[in-house]
Formats: C-alpha cells, structure tokens, sequence
C-alpha cells in the first residue's frame, strides 16, 4: 500500500476476510489521500485464523470479518471497543463449478460420480466454509460428502482450487465469483439454509493509532466506499 505515516505517528493495520480483498485494494488508497500521513496496511485471511493471530497479540487496529462469531470472541475477551462494532456488510454463498462445466447445477449435484473433488473453507476458521457446512447439512448432503472435501485456508484459496482446475466445484460467496474469467455460479444457497452472511468491523483496545481506526470506520460507513462495496457485489447497509 503507497503513503507514509508522520514521524512519530504509527499506521493503520487492518485485520481484514480474505473476501475484501479487492474491495481493500480499491479503499485503502482512496483513505489515504483523505488522511494524509497515515499508511493502511492489511492483513488479509481466513476470519477465525485472524481472529486468533489478534488474541495472541498480532498487532491490529481494526477488525473487519466475514461472519459474527469471530467478532463476538473478541467482545468476550475485552479486545475490543464496542461503541465501534457495527455491521458493515452481506453477502451470498454460492456454488461454482469451472466455466467449461455446464452439467453442475445445483447443490444435489455434488453427490454425481463425476464431482471428485468439492473445495470448501475450512469450517473452524474461515466463514465461507462454516456457511458452506451450514448449506450441505441443511441440504441432507454433508455426511455423505465427506470423502469429496478438499479444505483451503481462506475463500480465495477455494476459488482458486476451482480455476485451476484441481476441485470440480466450490463454495465461495457471490462477490469472488465476480473478480473470476474461469467459474461460474452453478448454484446459490438458500437463505434459510445458513446464517445470515454478515461482515461486522470493530476498532481494537490494543491500537496503536484509535483516531486513525475509528476514521477508517467511519470511511467504511461513508458513501465512497459503499458505492465500491456495491459495485463488487456487497449488500450495504444491512437492511
């Protein structure tokens, strides 16, 4: 990320889901010519997996996550200013197969002998799988596709499992799809077949820089970043 903070005055980083990270590169910029002298930095990954680097110290100003849970086991430990939370964003699960796959429509069809291989977050840290589990259980299809799973580290891994070719379908959410020439949306989940996908942010005890965070919080509320939000796919603000 370009810019440079004041001497003296520490930058922001941003603990972020892996699914903003187009969103960010787009953002983080835009913020920094409004807030000259502070450099944004992201720390991009699965939300769980963030959310435990933040609770063993890893330095953070602010958290912005794929699902509540995360959230909340922060708010349990006291690493958190609550006046700041707020529920940023949605978002939808979908199901992509290759482009070249025209066969895979629907979430049943991950059960045919030709889907050999299913990528799919890891359900205890990243969100998009935790939902993904939520949709197969729902749909009577999980235990019985246990064999087929192939387990990434965050969503865009996932993604590009499918793309490359080494997975015959996934579950990401409807914005990645969007940043993708090589898969398609062969399914979308049921609303009732999962939480609701919702991205909460929050400004950290810990910051070395509240003011800066608490901005970058209000930049996110603001119109400039939910026309960007929009414009990659995310519902904002939550209805």
């Amino acid at each position: 990320m370009t810019g440079c903070s004041r001497p003296g005055e520490p930058g922001l980083m941003v603990a972020v889901a892996a699914s903003l990270q187009d969103a960010m590169g787009q953002l983080g910029p835009v913020f920094e010519r409004s807030h000259p002298g502070v450099m944004v930095s992201f720390n991009f990954g699965g939300s769980g997996m963030l959310a435990q680097q933040i609770e063993r110290g890893a330095p953070a100003d602010l958290f912005l996550s794929a699902a509540s849970k995360p959230m909340d086991e922060l708010a349990a430990r006291g690493l958190l200013w609550n006046d700041t939370r707020r529920d940023l964003l949605r978002n939808q699960i979908v199901l992509i197969a290759p482009a070249s796959n025209t066969h895979l429509n629907s979430f049943a069809g991950l059960a045919a002998s030709s889907v050999k291989l299913i990528a799919l977050g890891e359900p205890g840290s990243v969100p998009a799988g935790d939902y993904g589990r939520q949709v197969l259980e729902s749909l009577g299809l999980w235990n019985a596709l246990q064999g087929k799973l192939a387990l990434g580290k965050d969503v865009r891994q996932v993604l590009t499992y499918v793309e490359t070719g080494n997975a015959d379908a996934g579950i990401v959410y409807a914005t990645d799809v969007r940043q993708s020439q090589t898969v398609r949306i062969a399914a979308v989940a049921p609303e009732s077949s999962h939480a609701p996908v919702t991205y909460p942010v929050a400004v950290l005890r810990d910051s070395r820089n509240p003011s800066a965070a608490r901005a970058f919080v209000a930049f996110l509320e603001g119109p400039d970043a939910g026309a960007a939000f929009r414009r990659l796919g995310f519902t904002t603000p939550i209805p």
